[in-house]
């Protein structure tokens, strides 16, 4: 019996299951080599961890890492039911919130190394925590693509940590009940993406859509709808497309540097931005708030046929 000791949370909506103790040692190295050694020989606790029937499609995980760096809190590789995410910005969030649950971080500023670079956090008394996203840049803009059922959609190729497509185009208003059709959609673009031949930068594969439209409550900010990989859509605004987002309106001088800039998410949560000049793109601060919801140990029985996790296929993940 393997046991793993968790610790769950929502950023306005979205989970993330912290662990803590109990994974098979990665060795030494930066969480960029740590998550190579994950992904080739330990692949199968990732959806242990994050796929039914521990898990589901929503969850994203946060494996816990000692630092590397002397200035660092502590090191994190993103991962979810399909794979592993460079960045992820509610995940960050939900991750000091844990650390300040375990009394390892009080309020004030830190920094935390994940696989695609070191990041600063902040946690305010208030409970809210702030990430210093990675340089975040707008790749090219208006990228048209021919979707099937759909016509053309045009849209941005952005990074704030994932490869972002960004349309305003949407065939239903960004309500919740309208999720099934718009998460039909947002794949239905990726999968035409790749099909042309689209990627990102070094032809990196563009794994998260976002939809952009005004609020539907009426408050005058605009709300998204991002679809990520294993077609789950992100139930909070999305801390790295909406840096990528705030990376595009800066492009077009529509998002003044200091400036904040509120993205509601698909429930009506909201996430804070704002941004400073970098070398090549913007460098996003985004605020929001996580809650605990539980605190847990994970059994993985051998015996179990779905011990490691069920896979998309509906069959034993290993």
């Amino acid at each position: 019996m393997h046991t793993l000791d968790v610790i769950d949370s929502h950023t306005a909506g979205e989970p993330t299951r912290v662990v803590i103790a109990g994974f098979p040692d990665l060795g030494g190295g930066n969480p960029a080599a740590q998550l190579q050694r994950f992904r080739r020989d330990f692949d199968h606790w990732r959806s242990a961890i994050v796929c039914e029937p521990r898990g589901s499609d929503t969850v994203v995980g946060a494996l816990l890492l000692p630092p590397t760096e002397p200035d660092a809190a502590a090191g994190v590789i993103f991962f979810n039911n399909v794979g592993y995410l460079g960045m992820c910005g509610h995940g960050t969030i939900g991750l000091v919130r844990t650390l300040h649950a375990m009394g390892r971080l009080g309020p004030g500023q830190h920094r935390l190394q994940t696989p695609v670079g070191t990041v600063g956090v902040e946690l305010h008394g208030d409970g809210r925590v702030s990430v210093d996203n990675v340089e975040s840049y707008r790749l090219e803009a208006g990228v048209a693509v021919d979707v099937p059922g759909h016509g053309r959609v045009t849209g941005d190729i952005a990074w704030g940590g994932n490869w972002f497509f960004i349309t305003a185009r949407t065939p239903v208003p960004l309500l919740l009940r309208h999720q099934r059709e718009l998460t039909a959609y947002t794949e239905a673009i990726g999968n035409a993406l790749r099909a042309a031949g689209i990627t990102g930068a070094d032809g990196a594969d563009i794994d998260h859509i976002e939809v952009n439209a005004p609020a539907a409550d009426g408050s005058g900010v605009l709300a998204n709808f991002v679809l990520c990989p294993g077609l789950a859509y992100d139930r909070s605004p999305c801390g790295t497309g909406t840096s990528a987002k705030m990376a595009c309106l800066a492009a077009d001088g529509k998002l003044a540097e200091g400036e904040t800039w509120i993205q509601q998410g698909i429930l009506g949560t909201c996430f804070e931005g704002r941004y400073l000049h970098g070398t090549r793109g913007i460098l996003p601060r985004i605020t929001g708030q996580a809650h605990i919801t539980a605190k847990a140990q994970l059994c993985i029985d051998d015996a179990d046929p779905f011990a490691w996790g069920i896979g998309a296929t509906g069959e034993a993940a290993r």
